[in-house]
């Protein structure tokens, strides 16, 4: 049985675990996904997307289209396909455009694409079931693409290593920029990701797109914080990238990245759901299994939430279970404490209280706070 204060097993794989978002398009739709899971969710959308309806990249790419028929056209995202078609109708040269493509074999990345390719009266020759450009590349790599001309529908910057793979196979690439990736307008959410993430108070940030890694990257520099974020994504702040090449960026900076076998959105939260808690920390203390998370600690079954000051003494207690750790020490480990152990004394007693048991962590008289480890569980945690 639980106790009024207690909550039953009922909490989702990602309770107590914090993510960010750096999505821009469909933010909310991963948000839902993630709290529905029980995750605390920072959302920081680091980039905006600008239509380029008025600009002269995608009209001259537009032209010269019209002018010289692709062999192949690969179109990557719904709304910049039917961006493309609604700028060029905008300037007179829909029904031209259309026209063109009529006679043109069209590569679709996923469902949306096809939809929005029907919608304007064409019909696609093929699309990957992975929705996986790395599967379009190879499948055109694989047929071969030397002397072929082969529009590419742009993400809002060049598709890292898709346009040169092209090219390195003799293939002439024109590329269709339909929108940009401009920084946001509202810097604030991004710096309080990057700060959570320097702080380690964030779990894990989620990576839908290659620009939303490259600005993140880009602020962090911009603050003096760059190292600062790549020392804390190497270590202690999981990236989780929705497929590889949205990886790319941040693995070009020496980061480990996980990424689900299918690349989208579901698929990325159910990696989260097996990732965070295999890397969370469980230990045998008092009798209980004690599982330490982000912003909260499984106590056997039940989910508690933790103050920051407390999870921080917790998380330098259980690096050395069993040991006891001095006053000096947790001092140092409680962020902005300053030089008063009561600080310890008080965070203390608010992680115990937090926690629902008590007798989890020990007062050594004069010496300092351990975790009570079991006894069968000594040798194993005491040990070096």
């Amino acid at each position: 049985m639980y106790d009024e204060q207690e909550q039953p097993p009922e909490h989702g794989p990602l309770a107590g675990f914090t993510v960010g978002v750096t999505a821009a398009r469909r933010a909310d739709e991963l948000g839902a996904l993630l709290e529905r899971r029980g995750a605390a969710v920072l959302h920081a959308p680091a980039l905006r997307i600008v239509p380029l309806a008025d600009d002269s990249e995608l009209l001259a790419a537009t032209k010269d289209i019209i002018g010289q028929a692709p062999d192949i056209a690969v179109a990557t995202t719904a709304i910049g396909f039917r961006g493309w078609v609604e700028a060029a109708d905008g300037w007179g040269l829909g029904e031209d455009l259309l026209a063109r493509l009529r006679g043109v074999r069209i590569l679709a990345r996923g469902p949306k694409v096809k939809g929005a390719i029907r919608a304007a009266g064409l019909t696609e020759e093929w699309s990957p079931a992975s929705e996986s450009m790395a599967e379009v590349l190879d499948r055109l790599l694989e047929e071969g693409v030397d002397g072929l001309r082969i529009a590419v529908q742009l993400h809002g910057e060049p598709l890292p290593g898709f346009v040169e793979s092209l090219r390195a196979g003799g293939a002439e690439v024109v590329g269709v920029p339909v929108y940009r990736w401009l920084p946001p307008e509202d810097l604030g959410p991004v710096d309080r990701l990057i700060d959570a993430s320097v702080a380690r108070t964030l779990d894990a940030v989620t990576f839908t797109s290659a620009p939303a890694a490259v600005s993140l990257l880009s602020r962090a520099e911009e603050r003096g914080l760059l190292d600062d974020l790549l020392a804390a994504l190497g270590h202690d702040v999981l990236s989780a990238c929705v497929g590889p090449v949205t990886a790319l960026p941040l693995q070009a900076r020496g980061i480990d990245t996980v990424q689900p076998e299918r690349f989208r959105l579901g698929p990325l939260v159910q990696l989260l759901c097996r990732e965070l808690p295999a890397r969370a920390r469980v230990l045998p203390v008092a009798g209980h299994r004690v599982e330490i998370r982000g912003h909260a600690v499984l106590v056997d079954d039940a989910l508690r939430p933790v103050p920051p000051a407390g999870m921080s003494l917790l998380r330098a207690l259980s690096r050395r279970p069993g040991w006891v750790v001095s006053r000096a020490e947790l001092l140092r480990a409680l962020p902005g404490a300053g030089r008063d152990e009561h600080a310890v004394e008080t965070a203390m007693a608010r992680l115990r209280s937090a926690l629902g048991a008590p007798k989890l962590i020990q007062t050594v008289v004069k010496r300092g706070y351990r975790l009570a480890l079991d006894p069968s569980a000594e040798s194993k945690y005491g040990e070096g």
